[in-house]
């Protein structure tokens, strides 16, 4: 079988994921899909919309034919580490081809410019570092120094979001001396950021989530941009209207934190540096909200994604002496599958006694992986909010959902 592989987070799916996953299908002619997606909490320091397991049913119906799980440490890391975990994830599972979706939309740009980076690192590097001084992020020191040091018409512009996530995917399958191929497929309609749909039938996943969380929408109002079997989980298929997740129901729990955690405590986690506790704690008192509160906190070193993966850092507990032991992004410690169709179990079957790694499917057999029950406390942690009686045990008693693709029907 020749394997795709797609990194995802789906939050939620909708029609342009829809678009890019056909996309790839067609483009790399590939008999199965898998998607490494991320679980409880989000790239940009976000809890998910809804559970993993709801997207990863939106996946499977979509056609997706193998759903495995990125670890909570790397999917709310920067876009180097995200990279790196996912590819090596997709690497360890042996699959043919990586396709993501790009402004460029077109592959050789993102090799020449993984050569010319690796040509120059020692110059850029030296550029970062001013940029840095000056009070830039680092994604933006980063691109201006690329753009000042590497001038090339085959260049990409890496002050799009996904060419920066796809430049990262290319240089991590170099890391790795990966034999999976890289291609991509062009963004279409609606852009990264986009706040508000800007098309009839595709919107990106930040606008969707604003009409849902800001503007309060409902699930009706924003059907147009979503596939039906996206709509019906929404909707409770299962039985019940599923439960959003946010930042603001979170925020008390912040609250608290921040409000008994002392500034010697705060130190110790991690992406908490150059004093910015004593800026959390004098903030948190001030802020009716949490938008508010990101808001306060936020400076132009410090931009509204870092912060927000450091408060979910915060909410988490996890200190910097963890991510020194445990985060080794190239150096997958397990695989955990959450869902697969009848294709996806025949072609896991295939491949897994020559993985390399335990491949796991209940949570009780990651009880000696650290990285895994890090991801069972991010779920129960997102669950609080809309806790019922099964919060704390449902991670542990969840099988990976599996799919009939003749009867459209889930086990």
């Amino acid at each position: 079988m020749k394997a795709l592989g797609v990194i995802v987070e789906y939050n939620p799916f909708h029609n342009g994921h829809l678009y890019h996953l056909e996309a790839s299908k067609n483009h790399t002619n590939a008999d199965i899909t898998v998607a490494v997606m991320s679980g409880s909490f989000l790239q940009r320091g976000e809890p998910a919309l809804v559970d993993k397991w709801s997207r990863t049913k939106m996946a499977l119906a979509a056609g997706v034919d193998l759903v495995i799980e990125l670890p909570y440490i790397y999917a709310t890391h920067k876009a180097e580490v995200f990279s790196d975990a996912a590819v090596a994830l997709l690497h360890t599972l042996r699959v043919d081809e990586l396709c993501f979706g790009s402004e460029e939309g077109n592959i050789q740009p993102f090799i020449q410019t993984v050569q010319d980076i690796q040509e120059h690192q020692g110059e850029i590097d030296a550029v970062i570092q001013k940029h840095l001084k000056n009070g830039n992020s680092y994604p933006s020191a980063f691109a201006k120094a690329f753009t000042q040091v590497c001038k090339k018409e085959k260049s990409i512009d890496l002050s799009k979001p996904n060419n920066i996530l796809g430049y990262h995917y290319v240089l991590s399958l170099a890391k790795l001396s990966s034999s999976i191929k890289p291609a991509t497929v062009k963004r279409e309609k609606a852009q990264y950021h986009d706040l508000s749909p800007t098309d009839k039938k595709i919107a990106s996943a930040t606008a969707i989530r604003n009409e849902l969380l800001v503007e309060k929408k409902s699930f009706h109002d924003v059907s147009q941009y979503l596939p039906t079997s996206t709509t019906n989980e929404l909707n409770g298929s299962g039985g019940g209207r599923l439960t959003l997740t946010s930042w603001e129901d979170l925020f008390p729990f912040l609250q608290y934190k921040l409000l008994t955690e002392s500034t010697e405590s705060l130190e110790d986690i991690y992406e908490c540096t150059e004093g910015i506790e004593h800026r959390l704690k004098n903030m948190i008192s001030q802020a009716e909200s949490f938008y508010d509160f990101v808001k306060l906190v936020k400076t132009k070193r410090y931009t509204w994604t870092r912060i927000q993966r450091l408060l979910v850092h915060l909410l988490m507990n996890t200190e910097k002496a963890f991510m020194d032991k445990y985060c080794k992004p190239l150096q997958p410690s397990y695989v955990r599958v959450l869902g697969m169709s009848d294709q996806g179990q025949r072609y896991l079957s295939q491949i897994k006694k020559s993985l390399p790694v335990p491949l796991i499917t209940t949570a009780s057999q990651g009880k000696e992986l650290p990285l895994l029950q890090k991801d069972i406390q991010a779920a129960q942690l997102r669950s609080l909010p809309s806790l019922h009686h099964e919060s704390f045990t449902y991670e542990y008693k969840q099988k990976p959902i599996k799919f009939n693709e003749e009867k459209g029907t889930f086990l």
